[in-house]
């Protein structure tokens, strides 16, 4: 199987009313998931996607005006897929129907769900997502041999109670969608080592999934004093000892010093920012999840050999 990435795009822009559903269907039939799609009224479709295949998954960006998609029994007959797919809602509210039951989707929560399973989807003001799929066979060898039955939900937006390894799933999907070229086969290696965690309910995994989930809890957590190894060893599911060796894997640094590392950086950017020039150190530093300015000031010197005022000066913004 190729490993080179393959990008493909399709926008209803420019394209006659009349011919619009017929050629989105095509598109997502060839590029993403086979469906019998309906709008919700007479107004011309609007739709737009962004596609990446790489050797094992596939990723997508979808947005379009309000419809109904659906895979019933027959149609999946006619249209098997064999494959696993998850929905990240990013805007707007959905159903989804399904055989036994209905769940109803809002902003910043996943649905993982096999699409050889009849379901029907309504977006009724609209649709703006991002889509995943995985050969079933390989989901099943990520989830311990069983098949997904019934959907599975999850919350991926940081701002409530996410499931970490969802979170960080989203945020791999997105980053890699928005900059394909940036070594997509190391980002579909977390992003599979990330489903074995979703598939398997966290039973199983290597290291490079929690690795994921760990860096971004972080990331979501930067400014919070209280981060610490053992906040994201509890978030994330595993020892603090685990999680050491984790980090201790990839460049040999304890997630402490990582911790340290990605809070001097994003300070150091904030300091080189124009728009922040009149930005106190102290608000900096307290942004940065550092206890105290003075501490701040001694890290970032150790880090970087000049101090906050000095990396400003530098950095051609007066000091504030």
């Amino acid at each position: 199987m190729s490993m080179t990435p393959r990008s493909l795009k399709f926008s209803t822009t420019g394209i006659p009313a009349a011919n619009r559903m017929e050629l989105w269907a095509h598109h997502n039939a060839k590029a993403l998931i086979s469906l019998d799609i309906r709008t919700m009224d007479e107004a011309p479709l609007r739709a737009a996607e962004v596609n990446l295949h790489l050797p094992s998954l596939q990723f997508a960006h979808v947005k379009g005006s309000p419809q109904v998609v659906e895979r019933n029994e027959k149609y999946i007959r006619q249209n098997p897929m064999d494959v696993v797919a998850v929905f990240f809602a990013l805007e707007g509210e959905a159903f989804f129907y399904y055989q036994g039951g209905l769940e109803a989707l809002r902003p910043g929560q996943a649905v993982m769900y096999d699409v050889d399973r009849p379901f029907m989807r309504g977006f009724s003001s609209g649709v703006r997502e991002m889509v995943l799929t995985i050969p079933r066979e390989e989901y099943r060898g990520l989830s311990g041999g069983r098949d997904l039955v019934r959907p599975k939900v999850f919350d991926f937006n940081r701002q409530g109670a996410a499931d970490l390894h969802m979170h960080a799933l989203a945020k791999l999907v997105s980053g890699t969608l928005q900059d394909p070229a940036a070594n997509p086969q190391s980002a579909e290696h977390r992003a599979l080592e990330l489903l074995g965690l979703l598939a398997s309910g966290c039973r199983s995994g290597t290291g490079e999934g929690y690795l994921a989930a760990a860096k971004a809890c972080i990331e979501d957590r930067l400014g919070d004093p209280a981060l610490s190894p053992a906040v994201v060893a509890a978030a994330v599911g595993v020892s603090e000892r685990h999680l050491a060796r984790v980090f201790a894997a990839e460049n040999g640094e304890p997630p402490s010093q990582y911790i340290l590392a990605r809070r001097l950086e994003l300070a150091s950017s904030i300091l080189a920012d124009p728009s922040r020039s009149t930005t106190p150190v102290g608000a900096i530093a307290d942004r940065t999840g550092f206890a105290s300015q003075s501490y701040f000031s001694r890290a970032f010197k150790a880090r970087f050999g000049m101090t906050p005022l000095q990396a400003r000066r530098a950095a051609g913004t007066p000091p504030s």
